[in-house]
This record gives structure tokens, C-alpha cells and sequence, in this order.
């Protein structure tokens, strides 16, 4: 990300060169003495020495370039004549343009430095100026394999108004060509005014600004026309050819070596952005999309709960839960009190002991309460303890519940009402998170309700739901059969097992009304770890069940489609998004990113307030989403990254247990803190 950083801001620097195109900077230094030369020599201790062109030559000199489009019409001219000149170059547009560069200096022409941004170097300190001298020159030497002596800084002009004294300091290394007769043709003031501003008079000889990059310099081309034309007795030079000097020398293997790295990071860095535009606009485009889809197809969904909650609740016989629980002794007293206390009416409750070392098995016992029973088993898995637990339940309907989850009282009444389709082999409940406290705890509950629950709505619709969701979720027994039980092989069990189930031929859908309650992590430590699992047995999962691509079932087109585009290639291009976004910062116009910023933030709290009425949820915690594009975002995404390169390793990574703390009893009962709509007046009950 920092190389990434690093292409961008090269990029953003190189792309913001222009030409002059406005009145120069102010002089700050007192005019040189009268007869003083326009090509300057400046010494360490500050003396400056200067020479001037002798009488009949004609130094014309072109700054901004090199242009595609302009350099070489002046060059088809000056050859016609067989006029020589000299062409002070941008080192940035020299990486550009190294071939009209080379041919520059093959028909006879000189270079010079006009440093590498066309930067005021009156306005830059001194390690800046330094910067833009020396690229400039070891861009040239890349292109040309020639050292170049020759300076002109940009805006500068006659010796009666020359650079900064600071800025003639900074050139000691070089010959400083200023000009006799400055054109000012970055004005466009016409042809016939140009000529005349750049013909000297008769007598001594003159070195002559023009441009031949920059802008339009359409009336530049044709004045140059003019002046090699109509001028007799006139020898047109280069500014060394002028003074005297000998040929330049060849450049030295380092220069030469640094220009070539130089150029190809120019060329990579504009490369990578518009790379990166392109993603961003797909990126934009797809992540649009999605919200439409989820929206419509929410709104849909909630018309048919709506539908379905008008209905009276049916019984179906026998439902057995089964409780999987490795030190849980923090909340399965809470869980298994509110699984009993449900008002469904025929109900058993199975605790899978599965090893635990904090007495969550004597916890269960101590409450002696009918219907449940305990089963103490050697530490082995939670799938382990879930294929225990199922195989003692005497139900035909199943329903899976985490140690850690509360329900509210009709939550199991409602979970299994959608069994009535004998097509439907799994059901989804509603997981609410209970512990709602701080920014993390908020950033979580946006997450469940707007991601989620969003989600399995739209998957319901779609038949291709993946996973059900281990706090609360219900399977008929003959779909479990058809898969051989809860598998054991990856780390999101239950995306393993509803991927399964739909590629079995059942159909799995979201009762929103089946509400639980679960502890979510209460740090970032936790929630890492969490979210690793999470994202690892996802990818798991999907890699396991990728024949569904080519099986019949909507899982495959559509459900594995969908978690490899939204949950894995984009969260890993995120954060080149988030490192382009610190680009924007410094190299776009600050208000076009504030809008863009402020835009997409608008529509995610919108879409957000959408899915808390759709949860019968308060507003509040929607003020948190501005944050939530700067904190959690990043910390999810992340997790992705280094859950592709743990598979791309190979490694099998072992089961993260998350430490409770009973957070999830305390929120949901009367009087805690969860977040909802209204004070309970009873445990769980919104």
C-alpha cells in the first residue's frame, strides 16, 4: 500500500505540470548590472559571471515542452531552414515523450533543464529545487544517454528581472540561459506580434523565449515559420554553439541507471492510476447495484413477512434444540432459560457439554429445569458436539443455538413456521446483537441489521441463502440426513451445512420475525479473530461446494457468484480504494472528493435507516456510519486480505474461541441497554 502510495503521488505530482499560461511570479532580486549577458554563470561564494550571443546569431530557445503535438511542427520548421536552437525541457514530459526527445538532440538541437514539474523555484525550498534539477537531468540522460549543462528556471526573463538569488545559488552546476528578447507567446498575442518581439535588431546578437509546450501554441509554430524565413544575415544557433562551449559529454552510467527507474516509476505510476480508476468506477458501479438489489428485494421480502406474521402460528410436533456449548458457563444459563421459557409448545432442550472447563454443564443441572437435558462429551468441535446432540434429539424439526444467544420468547414458535412449505430444509433466524455499548458495539449492530439481514433477505428471494446462521437456525432432519450432519472440515460449519443443504435440492429461507440475541465481540482483538474465522470458513466453504457452479441449483450462479464478488475480490481491492481516496486528498480538488465522500456516506445511512425500520429498530447508532468508513471498514477488509493469503498458503487454521462475559443476558434483560425500540417487561421481549 505504501509503494501504491508512493506510484499514486508520483503520478498526481507529474500530472499537475503545465505550462506558463499566467504573469510571472514577482521578482525578488535587484536587475543585474547593465551589459550583463543572459547566460549566467553563478559561483559558490555568489559571484556571477555571464556571456551573450555575438552579433549576427540568433539563439532561439524554446521552455515547456516536449509536446506531442506542437514540439514537432516547430522541429519540421527549423529543419527547413536548417536552424538550430535550444529546447529547455520538463523532465516530467521527458519520460513522457523520450522519442521526440531523441530527436530533438539527432537533428542537431540542444537541451536544458526547465526542472522536472515546471516549478516556481523562487516558491519551493531548497531540497525541492535540488529535486527538480537533478530528475530533470537524469531523465535526460535516460533518453538521450547525454549530461545537459544548460538551466532555465521557469518564469524567468531578462537580466533587468532575473531569478531569486536563492535560486541562482541553487544552480551553480549549471550555465543559467536567460533571454535578451522574451516573446510572450504563452499570451497568444498573434503571429505578426510575435515576430516582431523576437527579431533583434541589427548589431548584436540575442537569445529568444519562445514555448513550444504548455497550451496552444498554434500561433507559436507559425511566427517560427516567419523568423527562419524573412531574417537574412542571421545564423540561428544553439545557446553553446553561440557562446563557444564544446559538445556536451555523455552522461554516467549512474545518471543514465537512475533516469531509467525514474521513467518506468512515471509510467508505472500513470499506469496504476488509471488502473485504479477503473476500479473504482467498477467498484462503484457493482457496489450501487448491490444496494438497489437489496433494497428492492428487502422491501419485497418484508411484504411477504408482513403477509406471513398475519397468519396464525402453527405447531409442527417435537422441536429439539440442541446447544452446543464450550465454556459457556457465562451465558448458558441465560440461553437455556430463555429457550424453555418459549412459547412454543412442545419443546426439548439438548446441552452438548463439549469439554468445557468452567463447570457450563453443572450451570444447566443446577437449574433443574423440565425439558432439558445435559450431555457431558470429550472435547471434540462444536460440529462434533451439534452431530451429538442431533443424533439424541427425538424431533423431526431441529433448531441450532450458539451458547451465547438469548431468544426472545416466540422466537422458536416463528423460526419453524416456514417448515410448513415441504420444500424448505433450513431456516434462518433473526441474530440481533445485544451488547450494543460503544462505537464497536454499534459498527456491529449496523453490520447484523444493514448487511446481514439485508442479505438474507435478498438470498431468500434468490434460493441461494449460504449460510444459516449458527446463533438461530433451524433444519429439518431430513435435510441433515441428506448431507450426513453437521460437517467437520472447514471453520464456518454453517455455511458449510446450508450450502450443502441447497445443493441437496432444499430451498432455505430468513423468518425476520425469529428474533435471538448474541454477545458480540467487545474488542477489536475479538472481533479480528472473529471475523477471521469467519471469512476463512467462507472461503472454505465456497471452494468446497464450487461444483455448484455447474449444477442446477441457484447456490452456484448466484449465491457463490455473489460471496466471491462482494465478499472476497472486493473487500481485497478496498484498500488500494482507501489509498487512492488519500491521493485524492492532495492531487483532486478538494470539493469534488467531499462530494463524492459525503455522497456515498448520504446513501449508506440512508439504505442503513431503511434496514433499522425494516428491524423495527431505533435511528440512533446511524450516526456512527461516517466513522465507520474510516475504522471498521478498513479492520473487515483487512481481515480479508489475510484470510486469501492464509489460503493461498495452504495452512489450516485452527477454531478461535471468543471469551464470554454474559453481556448478551445482561442487555436483553429488563432494564439493560440493548439499543431497542422500547423497555422489555420481560426478559427478551422487544
Amino acid at each position: 500500500m505504501g509503494v501504491l502510495l508512493a506510484e499514486l503521488g508520483l503520478d498526481g505530482w507529474v500530472e499537475g505540470v503545465s505550462g506558463e499560461r499566467g504573469p510571472a511570479p514577482a521578482a525578488a532580486a535587484p536587475a543585474l548590472p547593465d551589459g550583463t549577458g543572459p547566460v549566467l554563470q553563478v559561483a559558490a561564494d555568489g559571484a556571477v559571471r555571464s556571456a551573450a550571443m555575438p552579433a549576427g546569431a540568433v539563439a532561439l530557445t524554446f521552455d515547456d515542452g516536449p509536446d506531442p503535438r506542437w514540439t514537432p511542427l516547430i522541429l519540421d520548421t527549423l529543419r527547413r531552414h536548417h536552424a538550430h536552437a535550444t529546447f529547455f525541457v520538463v523532465g516530467a514530459r521527458v519520460n513522457q515523450y523520450p522519442d521526440l526527445v531523441r530527436r530533438i538532440v539527432a537533428e542537431g538541437h540542444e537541451l536544458g533543464v526547465h526542472t522536472f514539474t515546471h516549478a516556481d523555484l523562487a516558491a519551493v525550498p531548497a531540497w525541492r529545487q535540488r529535486l527538480e534539477l537533478e530528475l530533470t537531468r537524469n531523465a535526460i540522460a535516460a533518453a538521450t544517454g547525454r549530461t545537459v549543462r544548460l538551466l532555465r528556471p521557469p518564469y524567468s526573463s531578462t537580466p533587468s528581472s532575473p531569478p531569486d538569488p536563492a535560486v541562482l545559488r541553487a544552480t551553480t552546476n549549471y550555465l543559467t540561459v536567460l533571454t535578451d528578447r522574451d516573446t510572450e507567446d504563452w499570451r497568444r498575442p498573434g503571429v505578426d506580434a510575435i515576430v516582431a518581439a523576437a527579431l533583434p535588431a541589427a548589431g548584436p546578437g540575442a537569445v529568444v523565449m519562445l514555448h513550444d509546450g504548455g497550451g496552444d501554441r498554434s500561433q507559436t509554430v507559425a511566427a517560427v515559420e516567419r523568423i527562419v524565413s524573412q531574417k537574412t544575415g542571421v545564423r540561428f544557433v544553439t545557446v553553446s554553439e553561440g557562446i563557444g562551449l564544446p559538445p556536451e559529454e555523455a552522461a554516467g552510467t549512474g545518471t543514465v541507471v537512475r533516469g531509467h527507474a525514474l521513467r518506468w516509476a512515471q509510467v508505472a505510476g500513470d499506469w496504476i492510476s488509471a488502473v485504479m480508476w477503473w476500479l473504482i468506477v467498477a467498484g462503484t458501479v457493482l457496489a450501487l447495484l448491490r444496494l438497489v438489489v437489496q433494497v428492492v428485494t428487502a422491501r419485497r421480502h418484508a411484504r411477504r413477512a408482513r403477509a406471513a406474521a398475519r397468519r396464525p402460528l402453527r405447531s409442527f410436533g417435537l422441536v429439539s434444540v440442541v446447544v452446543p456449548a464450550y465454556n459457556e458457563s457465562a451465558n448458558i444459563a441465560a440461553t437455556v432459560r430463555s429457550l424453555i421459557g418459549n412459547d412454543y409448545p412442545q419443546l426439548e432442550v439438548i446441552v452438548v457439554d463439549d469439554g468445557s472447563t468452567d463447570g457450563t454443564a453443572d450451570v444447566v443441572r443446577r437449574l433443574g429445569l423440565p425439558g432439558v437435558r445435559v450431555i457431558r462429551q470429550a472435547n471434540a468441535g462444536k460440529p462434533a458436539a451439534l452431530n451429538t446432540g442431533i443424533a439424541a434429539a427425538r424431533g423431526q424439526l431441529l433448531v441450532l443455538v450458539d451458547g451465547d444467544t438469548v431468544f426472545e420468547p416466540d422466537a422458536v414458535g416463528r423460526l419453524v413456521q416456514p417448515f410448513a412449505d415441504p420444500a424448505v430444509g433450513a431456516v434462518s433466524g433473526n441474530t440481533k446483537v445485544a451488547n450494543r455499548g460503544g462505537l464497536l458495539g454499534r459498527w456491529q449492530h449496523l453490520e447484523y441489521v444493514v448487511g446481514f439481514n439485508l442479505d438474507r433477505r435478498m438470498f431468500e428471494l434468490g434460493d441461494c441463502m449460504p449460510t444459516i446462521p449458527g446463533a438461530i437456525g433451524a433444519f429439518r432432519r431430513a435435510a441433515l440426513l441428506d448431507v450426513d450432519g453437521v460437517p467437520s472440515d472447514t471453520l464456518a460449519e454453517d455455511t458449510d451445512l446450508t450450502m450443502g443443504v441447497l445443493r441437496a435440492g432444499w430451498r432455505a429461507v430468513y423468518a425476520e420475525r425469529a428474533i435471538a440475541w448474541t454477545e458480540a465481540p467487545a474488542s477489536l482483538r475479538q472481533l479480528w479473530r472473529q471475523r477471521y474465522r469467519w471469512c476463512y470458513g467462507t472461503m472454505q466453504a465456497a471452494w468446497k461446494h464450487r461444483r455448484a457452479l455447474r449444477e442446477r441449483g441457484h447456490l452456484g450462479r448466484r449465491g457463490l457468484v455473489y460471496l466471491a464478488v462482494f465478499q472476497m475480490l472486493l473487500p481485497l481491492t478496498a484498500p488500494l480504494v482507501d489509498v487512492y481516496a488519500v491521493y485524492s486528498l492532495f492531487f483532486l480538488p478538494l470539493g469534488q472528493v467531499a462530494a463524492v465522500w459525503c455522497g456515498f456516506t448520504v446513501l449508506q445511512v440512508l439504505v442503513a435507516a431503511y434496514a433499522l425500520r425494516l428491524d423495527r429498530e431505533q435511528f440512533g447508532p446511524l450516526w456512527t456510519i461516517p466513522l465507520q468508513q474510516v475504522v471498521y471498514r478498513q479492520l473487515l477488509y483487512l481481515v480479508v486480505v489475510q484470510s486469501t493469503v492464509a489460503a493461498l498458503l495452504g495452512g489450516r487454521q485452527r477454531w478461535q474461541v471468543m471469551a464470554r462475559t454474559g453481556l448478551a443476558a445482561a442487555a436483553v434483560a429488563p432494564g439493560g441497554d440493548s439499543g431497542r425500540t422500547s423497555v422489555p417487561d420481560r426478559p427478551g421481549r422487544p
